[in-house]
């Protein structure tokens, strides 16, 4: 992976990470924790379509839409696992 393919991780993970952030109320990670929940999310949100067979299609749209919903989807767990 060149600078590119980690800047993109890096710009869809802060976007992700936002966005799942505005999505669950609540206070945020900061920026870099944003941006690791994010491609977190991304990871969780690509295995999540996959293994469910979703296409939602491809490019940077799409990516970010994945990756938010995975980050939701981790956000959501990590305040569940706080609360217990």
């Amino acid at each position: 992976m060149g600078a590119h393919g980690i800047l993109a991780w890096i710009v869809i993970g802060t976007i992700a990470g936002w966005l799942a952030g505005k999505v669950i109320k609540g206070g945020g990670y900061g920026f870099v924790g944003d941006i690791v929940v994010g491609i977190v999310g991304a990871i969780i949100g690509g295995l999540l379509t996959g293994a469910l067979g979703i296409s939602i299609g491809s490019g940077l749209i799409a990516s970010i839409i994945i990756a938010a919903i995975g980050a939701v989807i981790l956000v959501y767990a990590l305040r569940m696992l706080k609360r217990a």
